[in-house]
């Protein structure tokens, strides 16, 4: 029997689960996971993580005097008990995203990462194990910068759309991107009404582009394609560095037994058409990220979904708290 496209990609690429349940994370063997507000926020309507709440609660009140103390104490226990769960199944890392309310504020994102650190070394996980995510605007990748170089904190600049935002990261020495593939195609289809191939999905072209940038400068800093919405996007970047990948895609790609061609490479980027180096100080940066209707719009967007439901999750410990 051939091996699976999952297998085959998984020989060029590093996989990431992007989902909180843990029964998918063992399920598909990836070798880090990501989170998010918004994934944690649907694991916790699932009975048996419920203890995972619980010890978050009670951690909560031990540690703080007010409600709105306790609230946020609560939800950055409840991040970390995921995320230690995680690491317990991959080999590799976990990112745990700070609030997104702070993604217009270079100190209080700093200031929420070291915290968020602090709690994963307080239960015996290293730092090097965790990727900070941060909203890739100028202040979060400004914090990223001072989070990898003054406290050698790893961070995964999250909710990028646009080469600006990804040749500042690298600028800033980040240790990962994560380009939303799937929707930059959303805004695209809902823009110009047309139907994608998957080899000319805007979002693919963004990442190649951004993977073959990378490759022909020397930065280090890894570029996980996330946010898929079929198997064509994933397949037409493997070879990237890292994807990030819903069970669901990963259960369509365990199942397919297709050759799967390998379409991005140093070699081939090093061979590509030579991309111009170029530098964003902050107006030049704010400038370019304005010019860019999509990344604008999908940026503010993303933002403002993930703090929701980050919203919603305090909700959830508030009452609880309460009772």
């Amino acid at each position: 029997m051939s091996a699976s496209v999952l297998d085959q990609l998984k020989q060029h690429t590093t996989v990431v689960a992007d989902t909180g349940d843990f029964e998918s994370i063992a399920q598909y063997k990836p070798t880090d996971a990501t989170t998010n507000p918004s994934l944690i926020l649907a694991a916790t309507d699932k009975p048996q993580y419920a203890h995972l709440i619980d010890d978050a609660i009670a951690w909560a009140k031990s540690n703080a005097s007010t409600l709105d103390d306790q609230v946020e104490k609560a939800l950055d226990k409840l991040l970390v008990n995921f995320g230690s769960k995680i690491l317990e199944i991959v080999p590799g890392r976990v990112s745990t995203e700070v609030d997104a309310r702070f993604s217009f504020d270079k100190d209080a994102n700093i200031r929420k990462a070291r915290e968020i650190i602090d709690l994963y070394s307080s239960i015996g996980i290293k730092k090097e194990r965790v990727l900070i995510k941060i909203a890739s605007t100028w202040e979060g990748i400004q914090a990223a910068r001072e989070l990898e170089s003054k406290y050698g904190i790893h961070c995964n600049l999250t909710l990028l759309f646009s080469f600006a935002q990804a040749v500042a990261a690298a600028e800033a020495g980040v240790t990962l991107i994560s380009p939303f593939v799937g929707r930059i195609l959303d805004w695209y289809k809902a823009s110009t009404g047309k139907a994608y191939a998957s080899h000319e999905d805007p979002g693919v072209v963004s990442v190649s582009a951004i993977y073959n940038y990378y490759k022909q400068h020397g930065y280090n800093t890894i570029v996980m394609g996330a946010s898929f919405r079929n198997t064509g996007e994933i397949k037409e970047l493997a070879g990237c560095d890292y994807l990030t990948i819903s069970p669901q895609l990963l259960a369509e790609l365990q199942s397919e037994a297709a050759e799967l061609p390998r379409r991005l490479s140093p070699e081939a980027a090093h061979a590509a058409t030579a991309l111009t180096k170029v530098s964003f100080d902050e107006a030049d940066f704010r400038w370019a990220l304005n010019e860019d209707q999509m990344a604008t719009e999908k940026l503010s967007d993303g933002i403002r979904k993930f703090s929701a439901d980050a919203v919603k999750l305090r909700k959830i410990l508030r009452e609880k708290l309460a009772a």
